[in-house]
């Protein structure tokens, strides 16, 4: 068989359903085997970049999910980079296919021809160009192993087209996956940090997105509630805690937190950190985050540790490996009454949720932020996964909403490309058709690859889109206030064929249904709770993406921090009655 058809068999024995991409000239060949081959639901895509925000989506939403996206290795494969950067950096496994010119013209210049093997290398765990056929199994074999070991990440496969049609000898029913290997922590580690946390008077744990990753999150649960540990998800682990556990002590960090969780954490005098990164949007100043606590940090990856600063104990184990043993031992420790008494600590993290609250219920016209996250907690419930990027639209979201299951809040935590939005919210709904796929996006979010609502409208993939409208680069704006300036950042137009738009500018409505989607328009807080049910049962009915846009006041500073978590700027005024925080999982007392 020809090696582009062994690359499309591998690919099935590795357990690919699902792939994205955009034919081209030089990738034709793998088209031509992937059609040949069948197995593999192919999604076309309007832009390369969004086929590898798709594979990505498709990856976070289920366990052993693998996305795949395909282009050529000239402008596809450039295309997709900003794709395998957001993947690598926030530990996700997805195969970037890429059609390479001939290898015998690959120093001439050749039409379309690139180097993207060097231009992927640093955004990836592995970048390839494969120069002889009969390297194809091995590699994409390789490839596999590499996802799946050690901390999970990217591997781009580059394949000339001569490559691609070069038949060689391979048997599909004798080909295997390579085991994956994974570090496990020790007992005796284990054993010191449960010494260090039974030691500690206000001990919390942190978890970490590595915690999904490696499918452990009911462990996680496990050992809180044996040990009345409260637990601190961070922004790429929310959820694996539901946020009405009474062992939720909220989101630390200067942007996506909590007023509880950053008082929590500040009265806090050990961290058990398990799977995460001390990102730092999380941290803030470290002096501020360290002082007065002991760090254990558990990861998969031996150079994590000690990276943003030295814990007191570093274990390198992965999350699921290290998390069974914490259980095994804490249970042991339980039965003969070692473990101390948390009751008294975790209720004061609930006390704190019940009395710092951010106000969400205000009745201004043009609508303001907060109001649209209180009416999203009633319209979407706890099987809602939410997608979202960058931008004051996400920050407030996390602040706000409540996420109650793992892979229910997928985010990409550390790139951040605005436009990733729609194409990773069609890579969800495609995971879990059947499921309930809430996006939420900025205006400016929006508008960067708005074309792949097309692919939701041809494919039937339907999903709800929120669209917070306020015609600026609100997250931007609000930075330059340190600089003084409001500079090249706001968006509005006089729109000569939307007149009642006012400043508004680009109507979202006539471009989301020319794109063959549905879309609904919000501009008194009243409308915004029938509009979510309504744009529910339209995804339901028509099985396209529907988008409901809000039109929000032009200005509104959302909660954060500059400097530390010890000092964040509310900006607005804060709950200071029940009625304030309607939606809030406790509901709020006055301190």
């Amino acid at each position: 068989m020809t090696a582009a058809r062994a690359a499309v068999e591998i690919l099935k024995r590795e357990g690919v359903s699902n792939a994205f991409g955009v034919p081209g000239a030089a990738i034709n060949p793998f088209y031509a085997a992937l059609k040949a081959s069948g197995g593999v639901h192919h999604t076309l895509a309007r832009h390369v970049e969004g086929a590898s925000h798709m594979a990505e989506g498709y990856t976070r939403a289920r366990p052993g999910n693998i996305g795949v996206c395909i282009g050529t290795s000239g402008p596809a494969g450039t295309d997709m980079i900003t794709g395998l950067y957001s993947a690598i950096a926030d530990s996700i496994p997805i195969l970037c296919i890429t059609g390479q010119a001939p290898t015998a013209v690959l120093h001439k210049e050749d039409f379309q021809a690139v180097d993207i093997a060097s231009i992927a290398k640093p955004v990836t765990k592995a970048a390839t160009t494969v120069l002889e056929a009969a390297q194809v199994p091995g590699v994409f074999q390789q490839a596999f192993h590499l996802m799946r070991t050690g901390r999970p990440g990217p591997v781009l496969i580059d394949l000339p087209i001569d490559v691609q049609l070069t038949e060689i000898e391979f048997d599909p029913d004798l080909y295997e996956p390579l085991p994956v290997h994974k570090p496990a922590a020790s007992r005796k580690q284990i054993e010191r940090a449960l010494e260090m946390l039974n030691d500690s008077e206000r001990p919390l744990l942190v978890a970490g997105g590595g915690i999904i990753n490696a499918d452990a999150s009911e462990l996680l649960v496990e050992f809180a509630e044996l040990t009345g540990v409260p637990v601190v998800p961070t922004l790429m682990g929310w959820g694996i805690l539901p946020d009405d556990h009474e062992l939720n002590a909220g989101m630390v960090g200067l942007q996506t937190s909590h007023r509880y969780g950053n008082a929590n954490f500040l009265e806090s005098d050990f961290v058990l950190g398990i799977g995460n990164r001390w990102a730092n949007r999380h941290t803030g100043k470290l002096d501020v985050y360290t002082q007065g606590r002991k760090f254990v940090h558990v990861d998969i990856e031996p150079t994590q540790l000690g990276k943003i600063f030295a814990p007191d104990l570093g274990i390198a184990s992965d999350a699921k490996a290290a998390l069974e043993l914490f259980v095994e031992v804490a249970r042991e420790l339980n039965a003969a009454g070692k473990l101390k008494d948390r009751s008294q600590w975790a209720a004061s993290t609930q006390e704190r949720r019940a009395t710092l609250q951010r106000r969400t219920h205000f009745d201004n016209v043009p609508l303001k932020p907060q109001r649209v996250y209180e009416e999203m907690n009633r319209a979407f419930g706890p099987d809602t996964r939410y997608v979202t990027t960058i931008g004051l639209s996400q920050i407030a979201g996390a602040q706000m909403l409540h996420v109650y299951r793992p892979r229910h809040w997928i985010n990409c935590g550390q790139a951040g490309p605005l436009g990733w939005t729609i194409p990773a919210a069609l890579g969800v709904a495609t995971a879990d058709p059947e499921g309930s796929v809430v996006a939420l996006s900025g205006d400016y979010d929006f508008q960067f690859m708005l074309e792949e609502l097309a692919v939701g409208a041809q494919h039937n993939i339907p999903y709800v889109h929120v669209l917070v409208n306020n015609s600026y680069l609100g997250l931007i704006r609000q930075a330059q206030r340190n600089f003084d300036i409001d500079f090249q950042v706001n968006l509005e137009f006089e729109n000569i064929n939307s007149p009642e738009l006012g400043a508004y500018g680009v109507d979202h409505v006539k471009v989301v249904e020319g794109l063959g989607c549905k879309a609904i328009r919000v501009t008194e807080p009243d409308q915004l709770l029938p509009a979510f049910e309504e744009a529910k049962k339209l995804a339901a009915e028509f099985r396209v993406p529907v988008v409901v846009e809000a039109i929000l006041e032009r200005i509104t500073n959302i909660s954060m921090s500059g400097t530390d978590i010890a000092s964040v700027n509310e900006f607005e005024d804060v709950a200071s009655e029940p009625g304030h925080a309607p939606t809030a999982i406790r509901p709020y007392v006055t301190a």
